[in-house]
């Protein structure tokens, strides 16, 4: 009996400024259809129906969501990843939120367009957002609205606090090891709850020294004007 075989494991940058677009987009997307199929297990009732929720589930995946959004909007790095930064914080505030197959297409191409906006010089408008979401102009500046009060307008992200979700985001996809050129590492997180379980990894030193390390790398990234936002 013959076993499948064992999937191809590409190597990605140490860190995640350098990592190619394309590769940041799938293992986001899959971890975001994994948090989907938890999630779409909890019952959905009227005292957790938001402005985010669909009627029905678009169709198109997530995935498919996302490289369009990426394919149209030329995100940064930083826009993409500081997403997942984005769920956990809008979770943690308000437990009874959740990304599902009904709320995460409109959750995404809202975010793309917050992030932008905080962390980039130059964005596109909100009717192209729209447009590139598949929503009016007037549903995003709604949306738009209603994202900046649930997650309280804390939209930065420190370039040592995208590292570690990124660390941990390539840990979790089979497909993909992190090129280590220092011991820098954190402790495991899996999807699980309504967030994407990285918020805990984030606040927390795993090994001694490791955020102090994190932290000199990036500041010298500072004024490299080669490098893409690290906040």
């Amino acid at each position: 009996m013959s076993s499948e075989p064992a999937p191809t494991v590409v190597e990605v940058p140490e860190y995640f400024y350098s990592v190619d677009v394309n590769y940041l987009t799938h293992m986001i997307g899959d971890m975001l259809s994994r948090l989907i199929s938890h999630n779409d297990l909890i019952p959905l009732t009227p005292s957790n129906l938001t402005r985010f929720h669909s009627r029905a589930s678009p169709g198109i995946t997530v995935s498919e969501y996302l490289r369009r959004i990426v394919k149209y909007t030329s995100v940064e790095k930083a826009c993409l990843l500081i997403l997942l930064i984005y769920i956990d914080r809008v979770c943690e505030r308000h437990p009874s939120f959740t990304i599902s197959s009904l709320t995460v297409h409109r959750f995404l191409i809202t975010a793309v367009t917050v992030s932008s906006k905080a962390l980039c010089d130059s964005y596109c408008t909100n009717s192209h957002y729209a447009k590139v979401g598949g929503i009016s102009t007037q549903e995003l500046n709604t949306l738009e609205l209603e994202f900046l009060t649930l997650i309280d307008w804390h939209l930065g992200g420190s370039g040592v606090t995208l590292q570690r979700y990124y660390v941990n985001l390539v840990k979790q996809h089979p497909c993909y090891k992190r090129a280590r050129g220092t011991n820098i590492e954190y402790g495991d997180s899996v999807v699980g709850g309504r967030g994407t379980a990285m918020l805990d990894e984030a606040a927390a030193q795993v090994e001694d020294g490791t955020d102090e390390e994190t932290t000199r790398h990036f500041d010298t990234l500072l004024d490299d004007e080669r490098i893409p936002y690290i906040a």
